[in-house]
């Protein structure tokens, strides 16, 4: 399984440099539309190789999917928190009915039980 593992980052190595070395052009970003940017008199720029401004955009996607994806499931890891806590008590319980149930009763006796 190691070796699958390796294989599948070199080619995705292989991939990501044949794109990057196929998309060495400089472009430039703009912050804002010349519209908006002559309202707000701000007219930001910079310029990029093309495989940076993809790669930042994937990077971007995967962030933007995680947090999504965390925020999401919160419902479900509240819920997995109240069923933990549940847990506990009702352990916490059944260790206290055990314990009154085999008062004063031989210890060996008690385990058996």
């Amino acid at each position: 399984m190691r070796y699958i593992r390796y294989a599948f980052l070199a080619v995705l190595a292989i991939i990501l440099i044949s794109v990057a070395l196929a998309n060495r052009e400089f472009v430039t970003l703009t912050l804002l539309p010349s519209g908006l940017a002559a309202i707000f008199g701000v007219n930001q720029s910079i310029s990029l190789p093309l495989f940076v401004v993809i790669l930042l955009g994937v990077v971007i996607g995967v962030l933007v999917g995680f947090v999504w994806e965390w925020l999401r499931e919160h419902k479900h890891r509240a819920e997995a928190r109240r069923r933990a806590r549940e847990a506990g008590k009702l352990e916490a319980e059944v260790q206290r009915l055990k314990g009154e149930r085999h008062k004063g009763r031989d210890e060996v006796l008690a385990l058996l039980d």
